[in-house]
């Protein structure tokens, strides 16, 4: 970065089930409530922002305009602007990243960076057979021709087409996707429980603590994430059917996968004349980010693009694996990050899929998503790099000094890492 991009801090709403608390609810209200709380705590109404990125990866043509709609619906200057961004489930890491850049190089003195997703609000649409009827039907001169398109259209022509969650190059879902990973990297269930048991108990702990306090406003009546499960056990845990490869082989369960979640946040940045002019603190720093993808397509591992995103990440800045105080890294499944750890740990891997003379090394594990991850707080598509990134945020303030690095798979074979320090 060509000058430090302060994160000064962050917001979201509680991060709940689908089709519960947020029902009917839409996208726009979500991130509306989501940055008008953002506006709030740090004094903001009236002031003229550099960019505002927003976006979520579930959404209707409707919304083309959706980051532009927001901002209008807060207390912002209504002259910031406002773009609309998706990089599936690390969309608002992106926009984080983005708005870096603009501050970095001068071309902003501040913005907002977020995203968010609602399934229960889904873009349901019609067929392609109706859609073009319907087209024909608007477009038709004279009554005659008029209803002549209209008795063509057909009881199956009604159907409406449900977004799916899958692959459309391989019409796999991402959790039967992770299940050919964690067969590759021979990742066992009792492993896969492990992770999702110690999530749910450092996130409930975060909340005994206080710590999401001041980060989540409530929303629809509720003041904190609802996933959460204090009381979850390994024998519970043991107890669940698999979700995605039902034979014997199977090890992925709905208690070791994140669940359909709606929710939002949002992280502000600024430079830092920005910040004293304004009186704001400044939390931590963006200090840089990668993306990367790989090619699924052909059988690589659809959820492992992290692991070179990182990799690029490392080698630019200069520093080692190991060289980090705190790890934010997306629990989109607990076997696609065991996944991720053991390939860093892999010689092998390491040295074909990216390129080094020797393995990443391991992790501390004590150092990794120790507020809780996306399987025990939830996991809204849009919203949870704008999570990860103001949860690091606030752990680096609290220590005082250090270097956070944060990490997001995405769909599509994709993967948004970056770097964060005080």
């Amino acid at each position: 970065m060509q000058q430090p991009v302060a994160i000064v801090g962050s917001q979201r709403i509680p991060f709940v089930r689908s089709f519960r608390e947020y029902a009917r609810t839409t996208n726009q209200e979500l991130l509306t409530t989501t940055l008008q709380a953002l506006v709030k705590k740090f004094n903001l109404p009236g002031v003229l922002l550099g960019d505002v990125a927003l976006g979520a990866v579930m959404t209707s043509s409707i919304d083309w305009n959706l980051s532009r709609e927001v901002v209008l619906g807060t207390e912002l200057d209504p002259r910031t602007p406002a773009f609309n961004v998706q990089r599936a489930c690390g969309t608002s890491l992106e926009t984080i990243n983005l708005i870096a850049l603009k501050i970095a190089s001068g071309q902003a003195s501040s913005g907002i960076g977020g995203g968010c997703d609602s399934n229960s609000d889904l873009p349901i649409m019609v067929k392609k057979a109706l859609a073009w009827k319907l087209i024909d039907i608007n477009n038709a001169k004279g009554l005659g021709s008029r209803l002549a398109k209209i008795l063509s259209i057909r009881p199956a022509d009604l159907t409406p087409a449900y977004p799916g969650i899958v692959e459309p190059r391989t019409g796999l879902s991402m959790g039967q996707h992770t299940e050919k990973m964690v067969k590759e990297w021979k990742i066992t269930r009792t492993e896969q429980d492990q992770l999702a048991y110690e999530s749910h108990i450092k996130a409930a702990k975060a909340y005994e603590d206080g710590f999401y306090n001041d980060l989540i406003t409530p929303f629809k009546g509720t003041s904190r994430d609802t996933i959460v499960r204090a009381d979850t056990t390994m024998d519970k845990l043991a107890k669940l059917k698999p979700s995605f490869d039902k034979s014997d082989q199977g090890t992925m369960t709905a208690g070791n996968s994140t669940a359909f979640t709606d929710g939002a946040g949002a992280v502000l940045l600024t430079s830092d004349n920005f910040a004293r002019e304004h009186q704001l603190p400044v939390q931590a720093y963006f200090a840089d980010a990668q993306s990367a993808a790989v090619d699924h397509v052909h059988g690589a591992g659809l959820l492992m693009a992290p692991t070179m995103a990182v990799a690029q990440l490392l080698k630019r800045n200069g520093i080692a694996l190991q060289d980090f105080d705190f790890y934010e890294i997306h629990e989109a499944f607990a076997g696609q990050v065991l996944s991720t750890l053991r390939a860093w740990e892999s010689e092998a891997y390491c040295k074909k899929e990216l390129g080094l003379g020797r393995a990443l090394g391991s992790i501390d594990r004590n150092k990794m998503n120790v507020k809780g991850g996306s399987l025990a707080l939830g996991h809204p598509f849009g919203a949870t790099g704008a999570r990860v990134v103001g949860t690091m945020a606030k752990l680096l303030q609290e220590k005082g000094t250090g270097r956070g690095l944060v990490s997001v798979c995405t769909g599509g074979g994709m993967g948004v890492a970056a770097i964060i320090q005080r």
